[in-house]
């Protein structure tokens, strides 16, 4: 389980995440959203080690990682896909693939290898396809479309194994046939990895279908959290950040 504890981080005197405690069990799908400036982005750079919190706690099934560098928080289980793809863009998918691969398992040589390690290349071919990636392998990362870009980003953080995959919007940029494409291959994942994703997104269409937990943010504070129909239908969410538009929506 993750645990969030009381989570602090200010930037002077704003408070950028203010007392923040959540829990997301084993294998559960939350997304997080909140009006520009709630502090969505600060809270998942708290959780994965790019910013240091002023207090609180991070727990990963019971272990504090609140402060430890990114790559042993990494190593601890949790793993982030940004919302720009994190690429290598002269590398094709494979190369890139067996480098993270290789990098994990502090296997280096064999990036030098003719014939890299069967089950290197095997964990490798197991994400591409989970990705579908498979039949791009040998194309470099800079002429893939932006929404494999981003898949590869999210194969990147998927092939370390992590208990804890958190997505910093993982549709954003792409137009709506390819989001649709992006949001069901998140949930695809999500079914047939049984790990814990979290994931930070601002088209409400895609929140209110697909999340069983919502939790809402806003000015570093959690405003709420519920299923899709407790936020639909929460004046306070309403007020601050859905208006009408999606209010009290089947």
């Amino acid at each position: 389980m993750l645990e969030i504890r009381n989570l602090q981080k200010s930037f002077g005197g704003v408070k950028a995440t203010n007392d923040v405690s959540l829990a997301f069990s084993d294998g559960s799908l939350t997304a997080v959203i909140g009006p520009n400036g709630a502090g969505k982005s600060t809270f998942f750079n708290l959780i994965t080690g790019a910013l240091t919190p002023d207090a609180g706690a991070v727990l990963l099934d019971g272990v504090d990682l609140a402060g430890r560098s990114p790559p042993e928080i990494v190593r601890h289980g949790i793993g982030r896909a940004f919302q720009v793809a994190s690429i290598f863009p002269s590398l094709t998918v494979q190369e890139t693939m067996l480098a993270a691969v290789a990098a994990d398992q502090r296997k280096a040589s064999v990036l030098h290898r003719r014939f890299p390690l069967a089950e290197t290349r095997g964990h490798a071919e197991h994400v591409m396809e989970l990705l579908g990636l498979s039949a791009k392998r040998d194309r470099t990362a800079a002429t893939l479309s932006h929404g494999d870009q981003k898949l590869l980003d999210i194969a990147l953080a998927l092939v370390l194994e992590p208990k804890v995959l958190l997505l910093d919007e993982p549709t954003a940029g792409m137009g709506p046939e390819e989001r649709w494409r992006m949001i069901d291959k998140v949930r695809e994942l999500w079914e047939t990895q049984k790990i814990t994703v979290v994931f930070i997104e601002h088209d409400m269409d895609i929140v209110f279908k697909i999340a069983p937990k919502i939790v809402v943010l806003c000015y570093g504070r959690i405003l709420a959290t519920g299923t899709p129909e407790e936020i639909r239908n929460n004046s306070a969410v309403i007020d601050a950040y859905l208006g009408t538009e999606h209010a009290g929506a089947a």
